[in-house]
């Protein structure tokens, strides 16, 4: 249901509907050209620059292929593509080309790209869950031509459109101060862990010790899964996935053991303040338990002795981990195991120079969780009022001048 000044339309009515191609890679004088060639793997429910294309074709190369000049504020749709991008959508910001893999939506003048890009980014799952004929899982271009579209009065459209634009601004000024605090705290880290720069009021030279010397290292395990009886207790079972789901805190878990469950396994409950260690599939991953917890095998569970502050080891072993993946991509073997980890090297302030350490860098990771949450409040904000204005449900005032065109408030 839309406004009575509204129409439903069919793509193929308000735009003409094509796509692109590829100039044979066999023939290199058709690539490294002058013309921008986007793939379908660019497009990912975004507006597409220049600095965004990663490859050029030439004039011969688009002219023996089915690749075309498309104009700026052309649609882009992902008909073909692996994981989420099938169903994606972009709005190309200057000329290029595309590959034959992505609809090319090219409006006619009455339409608003801004407008419609915001439409089709609303139906994303409703678009990709469509199929062809065959069954198979991808789209195609009479299923794209196809696509039902609510079509307000062009004055609507560029009202609604800048509204929802204002909100894209501040989703993407928030997304860049979280990656600015985020480099801020790498490169603290980098200077407060190292000993490169000291905090006022702390002399004095390092410590070079081993991680074993100063922590109690074991690893979990995980009861037999067939055996009810193990599971859906009250003790935490800290899975990998659920370090990269919880972050730097871990206070509850997906799966809980029994006593039971935990005197059958090799697992084993660990005090709160012990820092978990990945050692698996995303090796370097580091989480602190804020309860008692106990961990599957894929895990250690390091104990701090006297004078190694948890939250300290927690940042210091964060702060290795690019390296610890490196590493275990160029070794023969991808995974860690205790005796490598007890082996670390940790650079050990004193205790007092430790916490304050640790106190800078948490207050660092609140910033960035804050921010964080800034922005999922404002895409929730900005998917609710999609859901509003880009069906009709909430109308904007269009208030015409001798001038031009002056918009008022939501009525």
């Amino acid at each position: 249901m839309v406004p009575d000044d509204w129409k439903i339309c069919k793509l193929r009515d308000i735009a003409v509907v094509t796509s692109g191609g590829t100039p044979s890679r066999v023939v290199e004088n058709y690539w490294g050209g002058t013309i921008p060639w986007v793939r379908t793997t660019e497009v990912q429910n975004c507006h597409i620059n220049k600095n965004d294309v990663q490859e050029y074709i030439s004039l011969e190369g688009m002219k023996n292929s089915a690749a075309k000049i498309l104009p700026e504020n052309t649609l882009l749709l992902a008909m073909i593509g692996q994981g989420k991008t099938r169903g994606q959508v972009a709005l190309l910001r200057f000329e290029a080309a595309c590959n034959q893999n992505s609809a090319a939506i090219i409006l006619d003048e009455k339409q608003n790209a801004e407008f419609h890009f915001n439409y089709l980014l609303s139906q994303y799952s409703n678009i990709r869950n469509s199929s062809n004929s065959a069954g198979k899982s991808n789209l195609n271009g009479a299923l794209v031509k196809s696509i039902l579209v609510p079509v307000p009065p062009l004055l609507e459209q560029q009202k609604i459109a800048k509204i929802l634009t204002t909100w894209d601004k501040a989703i993407t000024v928030t997304e860049q101060l979280i990656s600015n605090s985020q480099q801020q705290k790498k490169a603290l880290m980098q200077q407060l862990l190292t000993g490169k720069k000291r905090l006022a009021g702390f002399s004095g030279e390092w410590e070079n010790v081993t991680l074993g010397e100063l922590a109690s290292i074991s690893s979990g395990g995980t009861p037999k899964s067939s055996i009810e009886k193990y599971y859906n207790g009250s003790i935490p079972w800290v899975s990998i996935a659920d370090m990269t789901a919880n972050g730097k805190c871990i206070t509850s878990t997906k799966k809980k053991l029994t006593a039971n469950g935990v005197e059958n396994s090799s697992a084993k409950v660990y005090p709160k303040e012990t820092v978990l260690y990945a050692m698996y599939a995303s090796i370097g991953e580091c989480s602190i338990a804020k309860v008692e917890v106990c961990s599957s095998q894929a895990i250690l569970g390091i104990r701090p002795k006297e004078g190694l502050g948890f939250e300290y080891l927690y940042y210091y072993l964060s702060s290795l981990k690019q390296r610890i993946k490196l590493l275990g991509q160029q070794g023969t073997q991808a995974n860690l195991n205790a005796g490598m980890v007890k082996n670390f090297k940790i650079l050990l302030p004193s205790y007092e120079e430790q916490q304050k350490i640790a106190s800078i860098l948490t207050n660092a990771d609140k910033e960035i969780d804050h921010l964080k949450q800034q922005l999922s409040d404002l895409k929730q904000e900005k998917k609710a009022l999609m859901q509003q204005l880009l069906t009709g449900k909430r109308r904007v005032k269009i208030k015409a001048e001798l001038n031009g065109s002056a918009f008022l408030p939501f009525q």
